[in-house]
Parts: structure tokens; sequence; C-alpha cells
């Protein structure tokens, strides 16, 4: 095949994710509320008797549907479900930035307004409860941060006869920050504050300029 062919082939590509077929896709929203005239966040707290992560806090959400016609539609669909509200009591949904990790899953976080917070009722299934914190907490707190290390270890099968250096490759050790908020005796870490450290920053950023 020559280039030009390969060229024509491939014109007007646009690129994605390499290997995105492939990764598990999910959806969260962080909910806005107002609480007397001050804007807070919701958070859940994942059902003691769930499989995964059991008793962690974290924003409603979950894995993309064939059903769902896109992230968004997936986060307010979950929202639904987990809040025991509807559709029409979650306005104003915006994409933040998506998240792509090592271990195969992409995120993608939006940030809604549930206009009659009075209705929920949490799945007993899924949530074991939910609070509020106040917008401005997260506004004026810095998270902690943590940095969690990660070591390579190859199986025992490893053909170190096909790379340079052998068994003596100088394997680069990778770390990630681990952020950790605590309000009122929660504790809200990991991706749930991943998340919301973006969405504070963006917030901050957008005050800057105006």
């Amino acid at each position: 095949m020559d280039p030009a062919k390969i060229i024509a082939q491939l014109k007007g590509r646009v690129p994605s994710i390499m290997g995105h077929e492939n990764f598990r896709k999910s959806a969260v929203l962080v909910p806005l509320i107002e609480v007397g005239s001050e804007t807070h966040i919701l958070f859940e707290v994942r059902s003691l008797n769930m499989r995964s992560q059991p008793g962690d806090i974290c924003f409603p959400g979950g894995r993309i549907d064939q059903e769902d016609k896109d992230p968004r539609q997936c986060s307010i669909r979950e929202t639904t479900e987990e809040l025991g509200i509807s559709g029409d009591d979650i306005r104003d949904v915006i994409p933040l930035d998506y998240v792509v990790n090592d271990l195969g899953r992409i995120i993608y976080p939006f940030v809604g307004k549930i206009t009659r917070p009075e209705r929920i009722i949490p799945s007993e299934a899924e949530v074991e409860e939910v609070f509020t914190v106040p917008l401005s907490y997260f506004l004026d707190t810095n998270p902690e941060t943590y940095k969690v290390n990660f070591q390579v270890s190859p199986e025992d099968d490893f053909p170190y006869h096909l790379i340079v250096g052998g068994e003596d490759y100088n394997w680069q050790v990778r770390h990630i920050n681990e952020l950790f908020y605590q309000y009122d005796g929660k504790v809200i870490w990991g991706l749930t504050a991943k998340i919301l450290t973006h969405f504070i920053s963006l917030i901050k950023n957008d005050e800057k300029t105006s």
C-alpha cells in the first residue's frame, strides 16, 4: 500500500482515546442544591451492602448503559434512580472534564442543579444516606494531599531478554496524589475528591477572569 493511499484512507479522521472501546465508561453528577439561601453540594454514602466500595462517599452515577443516548443522559438517569427523583427535577446539566485512568476506565462528570431536593428518597439498595456540604466550605478549604506510589511487578514469564537492560531495566516508579476533604465527620476522597477539586478550580478560575 503506497503512502498516498494510506493518507487518503485516514484523511478527515477524528482522533479519540486509543482503545476506548475496551474501557469501562461511567458518568456522575455533581448535584447542586439550595439550602436556605446558600448553595450546597449533595453527596451519597454508598450502601454497606454494595459489593464495590461499600460506605464510601460519592456522587450519584454509574456505568453507561446501551440505552443511554450519551454520558449526560446516563448521569441524569443514575441520579434519578439513586435519589428517587424525576429527570424534571434536574436542571442545567453541564459537562466537566472527563477522567481517563490506567485501570481502563473513563468517567464523565457533570454538574447540575436539583430543583426540588425535598423530593429525594434515596434508593435503599444503593444509598446508605445522603448529606450536603456548603459550597463555600470547598471554596475556602484546600484538600489534604498524600502520595500513593505504584511499583512495577512483571509476571514470572516476562520476556526480559527482549528489552534493553533485561532484568535490570530501570522501571519508572509512578505515583498519584490522593486528595482528602474532611467535613463534619465525613471523609471525601478518591475519585470524588478529584472531580470535586476540578469543579472548584473551574469556579475559582472563572471568578479571577470575571
